[in-house]
């Protein structure tokens, strides 16, 4: 594999920004590491960070390298700040960057990054799991998976408890803006899944992942958020639980749960 650390320019954002970029490499002679050729073209995973982090956090905190290099996929890592993954009420249109412009930076850049919908997935963990649900459901028709980790899908509840901080606001509006906008991911999935009950081929929706720890202080999130959409019978939707909390041990396993279902 190759890894680089991308600097570039994005117009929606109207200044420059980072990626890492993980990319198949052909392989003979290196130590620990199988011979293989590279695909003419290969499938891309866009990897979103939580609040606290950043572009780097990922290749950090977890062996996401060795992962991509065995399933041979490419990973694209950006960093968003603090903005939620939104186009922010007052501030960055964050999702526009991910959901429009990144790809088409990174096939320019890289042009064996496949533009396939079917080889074109997201995922994240925590604020990044809001985001690749937000992302993909935004974006069905560019997006075919999202994998949420420890997911925050229900920033409304954060709403209203500010104590005079705009921060939330900033990103979501009110209470009242956010219920039913393209923020609200019951709203939105609700929405995307009447469309494509209307017209699959025309209105495709995303597979979706999630995992949560049970003892993880956001777990009451995963279980509003799996109960919805089992309740509205999304197709394709894998849901699962087990010991843990909001930690980087957990995630990189899960990691590999992710790239084992897309690869």
């Amino acid at each position: 594999m190759a890894f680089l650390e991308v600097s570039f320019f994005s117009t929606v954002l109207g200044m420059c920004t980072n990626m890492n970029v993980i990319l198949p490499q052909t392989v003979r002679g290196m130590i620990g590491v199988d011979a293989k050729d590279m695909e003419a073209t290969y499938p891309t995973l866009y990897l979103l960070h939580g609040m606290s982090d950043d572009h780097s956090i990922w290749h950090r905190r977890t062996s996401i390298e060795r992962y991509a290099d065995e399933a041979g996929i490419a990973v694209v890592m950006p960093t968003t700040e603090l903005g939620w993954y939104t186009d922010m009420q007052h501030g960055r249109k964050w999702r526009t960057f991910i959901g429009e412009e990144l790809p088409q930076i990174c096939h320019d850049l890289f042009p064996r990054m496949s533009q396939k919908r079917e080889e074109t997935f997201v995922a994240g963990l925590s604020m990044g799991g809001y985001g690749a649900y937000a992302i993909a459901l935004t974006y069905p028709e560019r997006f075919s998976f999202a994998g949420g980790l420890s997911g925050g899908y229900m920033p409304i509840t954060r709403l209203g408890q500010q104590n005079n901080d705009t921060y939330w606001t900033d990103i979501f509006g009110t209470a009242e803006e956010f219920e039913g906008g393209p923020n609200d991911l019951i709203a939105l999935s609700t929405k995307r899944l009447a469309e494509y009950r209307e017209d699959p081929k025309a209105h495709p929706i995303p597979e979706l992942y999630m995992w949560c720890g049970t003892e993880d202080f956001i777990y009451s999130h995963s279980i509003t958020m799996r109960d919805h959409l089992k309740n509205i019978g999304w197709p394709q939707f894998t849901y699962e639980e087990s010991p843990g909390v909001h930690a980087w041990k957990y995630w990189d396993e899960k990691i590999q749960t992710i790239i084992g279902m897309i690869k």
